[in-house]
C-alpha cells in the first residue's frame, strides 16, 4: 500500500487569493440589473449512454448543492450517447438554469469531456465526478473543506472500493503505485473521479489524448498543492462499466507521456543526449577492446558479433544526439512562436510606490 502523504501548500504571508467560501459575485446584465449569481463551485459530469443513472443523478446533485449552500452549476457533457440521455438532460436544463448541457458529436473520451466542461466552467473551484452514481455528491463538501484550507486539488480516494478484485481493483493499486512514483505525487487513487481544482491551476493544464487521470500530476507540474481525503464508493446501479483491464497498457504509455513532458519538456537533449552518449560510448569501448585484439594480439575480428555491436551502439548514439537536438529545436519553435512562457507564477509582490 502507497504510503498516504499530503503536498501541502508553501505558507507564505504575502500570498493573497480568493477563497471558494467567499461571498457570490452578481453579474449585471445589459440592462445594468443582476442577471445571474456566480456559481462558487462548477461540477463536471463527463457522461456517455447513462440514461438510467440520470434522474437520480440529478436528484442526489440538487441535494448535495443544498447541503453544501453556496452558488454552483452543474456542467454534463454528453459524450456522444447513443440512448436517451442527452434528451433527458435537456429536459432537466429546461427547468433548472443551473444545469449546462453539452453535447459531442460523437465519441470524444473522457479526457475530452472532461476539457469542454473546464472551458465552459465558472466557478472559482471545478469539482468532477462520474456519472454512474459510484461517486457521492454528498462528499463535494468535504473536498471543499480541504479546498478552503488552502490547497489547489484535492483528490477523492475511495478507500472501500465497491468493484471486482482481479480486474479492476488490483490492476488500479499497481496503475497508482507507478504513477504515484513517477510523478512524485503520492495519491492512493488516481483512478477517482471525484476531485476538486481550483480553476486558476486548470488553466494551465492542458489535456489530450487520455491523460484526464493524470490531472493531479499536471497540475502539480505548474506548481499546485495536492492532497486526497476518503470519499464513499457505491456499487454501479445502472448500465456497466465502460473500462476493463486492456486500459492498464493505455495508462503505461500515458504515464511515459506525463514523465518526459514533465521533467524534459524543454530540454529533450538531456534525455536523448544522455541515452546517446551512453550507447555511442559503449560502443567505442567495445571498438577500443577489439581494435586491442586485432592490432595487440593479431586474432581476427571480421566473424565476431561484437564488432556489429559495436557499430550499432555508435550508430544509435549518433542518431539519439540528433533526435535530441533536433527536439532542441522544435521546443523553442513551440515556445518563442506562440511567445508561450517556461514558467508560471504563482504571485508578484513589491513595496513600490507610484510617483
Amino acid at each position: 500500500m502507497i504510503g498516504y502523504q499530503e503536498n501541502r501548500p508553501m505558507a507564505t504571508t504575502t500570498r493573497t487569493r480568493s477563497s471558494a467560501a467567499s461571498s457570490p459575485v452578481i453579474e449585471p446584465d445589459e440592462a445594468g440589473g443582476p442577471l445571474a449569481v456566480t456559481p462558487t463551485i462548477s461540477i463536471v459530469i463527463p457522461l456517455y449512454n447513462e440514461e438510467g443513472s440520470i434522474p437520480s443523478l440529478w436528484e442526489q446533485l440538487d441535494k448535495a448543492i443544498a447541503h453544501y449552500g453556496k452558488p454552483a452549476e452543474v456542467i454534463i457533457v454528453d459524450d456522444g450517447s447513443k440512448d436517451r440521455s442527452f434528451e433527458l438532460l435537456k429536459a432537466i436544463a429546461a427547468e433548472d438554469p443551473r444545469l449546462t448541457d453539452i453535447q459531442f458529436r460523437r465519441n470524444f473520451g473522457q479526457t475530452a469531456a472532461f476539457a469542454a466542461g473546464f472551458a465552459q466552467a465558472k466557478g472559482d473551484v471545478v469539482i468532477t465526478m462520474d456519472a454512474d452514481l459510484q461517486n457521492d455528491p454528498m462528499d463535494i463538501p468535504l473536498l471543499m473543506a480541504k479546498v478552503d484550507e488552502g490547497y489547489d486539488i484535492v483528490s477523492g480516494w475511495r478507500k472501500d472500493r465497491q468493484d471486482r478484485y482481479l480486474d479492476r481493483k488490483l490492476p488500479s493499486m499497481l496503475a497508482n503505485r507507478m504513477i504515484s512514483n513517477v510523478t512524485d505525487v503520492q495519491l492512493h487513487d488516481y483512478g477517482c473521479s471525484l476531485k476538486a481544482y481550483r480553476r486558476e491551476v486548470l488553466q494551465h493544464v492542458h489535456l489530450y489524448g487520455e491523460l484526464h487521470r493524470f490531472i493531479p500530476a499536471l497540475a502539480s507540474q505548474v506548481g499546485g498543492s495536492v492532497t486526497e481525503v476518503p470519499v464513499n464508493h457505491r456499487a454501479r446501479q445502472y448500465g456497466k462499466s465502460k473500462y476493463n483491464i486492456s486500459r492498464t497498457i493505455r495508462v503505461m504509455l500515458d504515464l511515459i507521456n506525463v514523465w518526459f513532458l514533465g521533467t524534459y519538456s524543454t530540454r529533450p537533449i538531456h534525455v536523448f543526449g544522455t541515452l546517446g552518449l551512453i550507447s555511442a560510448g559503449v560502443g567505442i569501448l567495445f571498438g577500443l577492446y577489439l581494435t586491442f585484439v586485432k592490432l595487440a594480439l593479431g586474432e581476427s575480428i571480421g566473424n565476431r558479433p561484437l564488432l556489429l555491436l559495436a557499430v550499432l551502439l555508435v550508430v544509435i548514439g549518433v542518431q539519439l544526439i540528433t533526435m535530441g537536438l533536433l527536439g532542441e529545436m522544435i521546443t523553442r519553435t513551440y515556445y518563442e512562436s506562440q511567445d508561450k512562457p517556461i514558467y508560471v507564477v504563482r504571485e508578484i509582490v513589491n513595496n513600490r510606490k507610484h510617483s
